[in-house]
């Protein structure tokens, strides 16, 4: 029986806290270091860096934390494995080379790659859809990545990294590979590997974990959202973990704060991944000791064989503005100003006209006073949606509404990209992992033995209607039930429980 491995996360996002990887070393014991840098926005963003320069694409803030942090992480042999390779993760692994030569270190890189489809797409057969295997093909994209799986890091760790850069594999997998490297595990531990993958989307989102965005923050006391201390996983070797934080931090780990990042980007009892299909609904919750929850029960089976696809294209040009509507009439003077715009509005793409009623009655103050009329265009022509849409605003400025003013000045159009899921076959799609050696290894993204060979299917467990067993009475939602949302592009999740089961 191996010694738990203790995981810490360092970032939640690209932006997240610079200190944080600094702030886990130096708190306490920690094995390896993850962190998530790859939102589907990111990608885009990345994307758009590359068309400018070709050897941007991954995420400079490791970098920065790297210069503080290397030494440290090198003299406890400390492991690193992070996504911030983004569409780059040779470029990034070549900056931490360089980086390391500049402090006078020496330190093993890995790389895992593969993830970039792009160059392939007109071999392999990738198409858009909610479901494998999809729909239309996709085409006209800016960036399309494969979210890959743990196996890649794993060979990474058995080659004798220091420190692993990926490009797009699953937040969880980040977790996942060092917990199998660590305990020995294969591909058909699929309990171990679930409850990994548990710890792994628990970790992901960073401070998320330990108070940040709470639905019941009012609750926590005094401080504790003073520097927030970031999440540990100490995992098992079946599975199980326990979820904590170093001693003296802010913020809390309870079974509530835990149980809301469980409900992040949920959209069912079965969480689909690359590496395992994880059950949510088995799994128990404990308090074990103040900052302390440990995590088990969970149940794995196989992965389908597909993987998902992250695609963003390059959607056009948006622009809005916002006309406060102040004093009486305030839905004539939105009909008016439409009216007044319909020749302009009835050339572009995309219009969506919102009126917000932020206006109450013999207000103190002119903001308390005002109405806000959201005007916002989308098209594919940048002009239709600059001078063409604002210049005809301001020309109104004597000739509309009483009252009429701006509630900034007019802006420039920005670029907007869309985020569409897609699929393609495990089989045609492995980690390309290039060892601190220099050598390369095709690690398959698809086992015959552990993979299903059909498309993918989640069972969801019915949930029976609940019925009242004794007087009701009204009361806010937000009292006696918590929440996480989350997101994947331009859709949105939630996820609620109930504090009670009462």
């Amino acid at each position: 029986m191996t010694a738990p491995l203790v995981v810490a996360n360092c970032s939640g996002f690209y932006g997240d806290r610079i200190s944080a990887m600094r702030e886990v070393l130096d708190g306490g014991p920690v094995d390896v270091v993850t962190g998530d840098w790859l939102a589907e926005l990111t990608l885009l963003v990345l994307g758009r860096q590359q068309l400018k320069d070709p050897t941007a694409g991954w995420a400079r803030t490791l970098l920065t934390q790297l210069e503080d942090c290397l030494g440290t992480l090198l003299a406890r042999g400390t492991k690193v494995v992070a996504n911030a390779g983004g569409l780059n993760p040779s470029g990034l692994s070549d900056a931490v080379a360089e980086l390391a030569r500049r402090l006078g270190l020496q330190v093993r890189v890995a790389t895992v790659s593969g993830d970039g489809l792009l160059p392939r797409l007109p071999a392999l057969d990738v198409r858009l859809g909610e479901q494998p295997p999809g729909g239309a093909p996709v085409s006209g994209a800016l960036t399309a990545n494969a979210y890959l799986g743990c196996w890649g890091v794993v060979e990474a760790l058995r080659g004798g990294a220091d420190l692993v850069v990926t490009g797009r594999i699953t937040d969880a997998s980040l977790v996942v590979g060092p917990a199998a490297w660590h305990h020995g595990w294969t591909r058909s531990d699929l309990q171990q590997l679930a409850g990994a993958t548990v710890a792994g989307h628990v970790l992901e989102c960073g401070t998320q974990a330990t108070g940040g965005n709470y639905s019941f923050f009012h609750e926590l006391p005094a401080g504790a959202f003073d520097a927030i201390g970031f999440p540990l996983a100490e995992i098992a070797d079946d599975g199980s973990f326990v979820v904590t934080k170093h001693p003296g931090t802010g913020g809390t780990v309870t079974v509530e704060t835990v149980t809301e990042q469980l409900l992040y980007e949920c959209t069912g009892a079965a969480y689909g991944g690359p590496d395992v299909v994880t059950r949510f609904d088995t799994l128990d919750l404990a308090q074990v000791g103040p900052d302390r929850v440990r995590v088990t029960g969970a149940v794995g089976s196989p992965p389908s064989g597909w993987l998902k696809v992250a695609t963003n294209t390059l959607g056009g040009w948006r622009n809005t503005v916002t006309l406060p509507l102040t004093g009486l009439q305030v839905q004539a003077k939105a009909a008016l100003l439409q009216r007044q715009l319909a020749p302009v509005l009835a050339g572009i793409a995309e219009v969506e006209v919102v009126l917000v009623r932020t206006d109450t009655p013999d207000a103190a103050t002119q903001e308390q006073a005002s109405a806000l009329l959201h005007i916002s265009v989308k098209d594919p022509d940048r002009d239709k949606v600059g001078k063409a849409f604002t210049a005809p605003l301001v020309e109104l400025g004597l000739s509309s509404i009483p009252g009429f003013h701006a509630g900034a000045a007019p802006s420039a159009p920005s670029a907007y990209g869309v985020y569409s899921p897609a699929w393609v076959s495990a089989r045609d799609v492995p980690s390309v992992v290039t060892l601190p050696d220099g050598s390369l290894i095709d690690v398959p993204s698809y086992d015959e033995k552990a993979c299903g060979t059909a498309g993918l299917v989640i069972p969801q467990n019915a949930v029976p209607e609940p019925e009242p067993t004794g007087p009701t009475r009204r009361v806010p939602l937000g009292t006696v039930v918590g929440a996480r949302s989350g997101d994947k592009g331009g859709t949105v999740t939630l996820g609620a429980y109930a504090r009670s089961d009462d």
